[in-house]
């Protein structure tokens, strides 16, 4: 019991929840969201939003271009700090706007991903990641 009421950590655990925080994250964000706006692409940038005034198009391909490749990368843990700024702008932006910050409604999911890709920009991707390889 007082293990489990402890503050204290150790760095193999530290590492082993980020890269579960990334993979997560990466996997369902890139599945659930980025592939289906990359395939259907054609269909979706006549009714997508305007963001910023800079045309449809150019909106959908900055959310695909966030939701797919960078997730990958967050995913892997490489470039992880620069990837998720991206996914933070797409899913606040989400969560904001689209969803009117309806945290128990529909703009669960986006808070969800907005705080889960902030704590990994705060906290880097960890030892177990590609940037932590090359950090060695």
């Amino acid at each position: 019991m007082k293990k489990l009421l402890s503050i204290k950590y150790s760095a193999t655990a530290f590492n082993i929840s980020f890269l579960l925080l990334r993979v997560i994250l990466g996997v369902t964000m890139c599945v659930n969201h980025g592939y289906s706006k990359l395939i259907h692409f054609a269909d979706m940038k006549k009714d997508f939003v305007n963001f910023l005034g800079l045309g449809q198009t150019v909106s959908l391909a900055l959310v695909v271009f966030a939701e797919f490749f960078c997730a990958i990368f967050v995913m892997i843990g490489l470039f992880t700090r620069f990837t998720v700024i991206p996914l933070i702008i797409t899913m606040g932006y989400a969560f904001f706007v689209a969803h009117n910050s309806e945290i128990f409604g529909k703009g669960e999911m986006s808070a969800i991903y907005l705080a889960g890709f902030f704590a990994i920009l705060l906290s880097g991707p960890g030892r177990i990641s590609v940037d932590g390889m090359i950090n060695k």
